[in-house]
């Protein structure tokens, strides 16, 4: 599926409800990273089984790179288990469709040794693969050691339909061996498509006609522990939006 990389214009600058594919110009003003970040342990890595070793992350839908970035640094916050503790070696690779939040991630990049932003569309199940199987070939690794989706799973579903939410799932689960997963609720679907209304705009396309509707974690979960060959390992509560930070591994 080949889908053209929207540009943010003015109108979504002034009104952050404005971006029809989640890609708001100012988005970590109104939901800062630290709304997930305190859900998520420091310790994590280490509980999944990464202690010392290199470990390679993605980070889809990115946006300009802020939560990016301070979950890097939350993971790498330094543990009272002996001086003699190798140093953990933490790759992060971020991508968004939006070229203009990937520029400024780029350009306010701390870490640009560990961590790399680029313009990519997850919907487009070639160049992705090539990208990110690319990337992965660097380090001689089949897959991520851990994925992060936060608040991406409804924009592919009100703009693609129901059988490209099921492919990301899908997707996402077979590029890494854990996957933290942020799917929003379905009154966020609603007022979504309220906010496009409201700006006289036409309503999403595949809004009216969706069939999976009501509880999206748990349909995501549905997906991913039937189809996707993963297990739900814990979750970490909910937001202060009311959105479920799941964590899954691959069985």
């Amino acid at each position: 599926m080949e889908i053209h990389v929207p540009h943010v214009n003015s109108e979504e600058n002034e009104d952050p409800g404005a971006a029809p594919y989640g890609n708001f110009i100012n988005y970590y003003s109104f939901n800062p990273p630290e709304n997930r970040l305190g859900l998520i342990p420091e310790a994590l890595l280490e509980n999944i089984g990464f202690g010392s070793e290199r470990v390679l992350m993605l980070d889809v839908g990115c946006n300009s790179g802020d939560l990016s970035v301070a979950l890097y640094k939350h993971l790498l916050q330094e543990k009272a288990s002996g001086s003699d503790s190798p140093k953990r070696e933490l790759h992060l690779l971020g991508f968004d469709l939006d070229q203009d939040l990937i520029l400024r991630a780029q350009n306010s990049n701390p870490f640009p040794l560990n961590i790399q932003f680029i313009p990519l569309d997850i919907t487009d199940d070639q160049e992705s693969r090539t990208v990110l199987e690319s990337y992965l070939g660097k380090f001689g690794c089949p897959r991520f050691h851990l994925c992060t989706c936060f608040a991406v799973t409804m924009w592919v579903h009100l703009n693609h339909g129901d059988a490209a939410f099921l492919s990301l799932l899908s997707r996402l689960a077979s590029l890494c061996e854990y996957l933290l997963l942020e799917a929003q609720p379905w009154k966020c679907y609603r007022s979504a498509a309220r906010r496009l209304r409201k700006l006289g705009r036409s309503d999403f396309e595949h809004f009216k006609d969706l069939e999976i509707r009501g509880d999206m974690a748990a349909h995501a979960r549905e997906h991913l522990e039937k189809q996707c060959s993963m297990e739900l390992v814990q979750s970490f509560g909910n937001t202060a939006w009311d959105r479920s930070l799941l964590l899954f591994r691959r069985r």
